[in-house]
């Protein structure tokens, strides 16, 4: 006999709130996204990563918090003010290859770990976001 019954591969998190909401709303991601981009400019093992940023942060920390804003199920800043996100699209003109797209999953891991998002949360939306980054790849390797 099969089964149509899906397991879940995470622990179960409270569905009555967004990801927005268990993350702590917008100071809390915020902070994560001023974290991230602290960790990309001064670990050396996010060089790589740092390198395809160009000279300041400043415009990336803003758009990574308007988008995410709206990817966690709070406010559509980044749609407000740009349209939609068009990912794939807006990054093209950098070269995002497997040292690219890892040193930015690890990075982001480890600013969610330093600002104490739970670790149930914190395996949820980093196994999203790897998905998200690898389909960035626009190059081999």
């Amino acid at each position: 006999m099969t089964t149509t019954r899906v397991e879940p591969i995470f622990e179960p998190l409270d569905s009555s709130k967004t990801l927005f909401e268990l993350l702590g709303g917008e100071p809390a991601v915020r902070g994560l996204v001023d974290h991230f981009y602290d960790l990309m400019d001064m670990e050396p093992d996010f060089a790589v990563l740092r390198g395809v940023h160009g000279p300041s942060l400043d415009q990336a920390r803003d758009r990574l918090f308007w988008f995410l804003c709206g990817y966690f199920g709070g406010p559509s800043h980044y749609i407000e003010r740009f349209g939609h996100p068009r990912l794939r699209a807006r990054h093209l003109p950098f070269s995002i290859g497997e040292a690219e797209r890892d040193q930015w999953v690890a990075c982001m891991g480890r600013a969610m770990r330093d600002q104490g998002v739970p670790p149930a949360l914190l395996d949820r939306i980093l196994h999203s976001f790897f998905g998200v980054a690898d389909w960035m790849r626009n190059r081999a390797g």
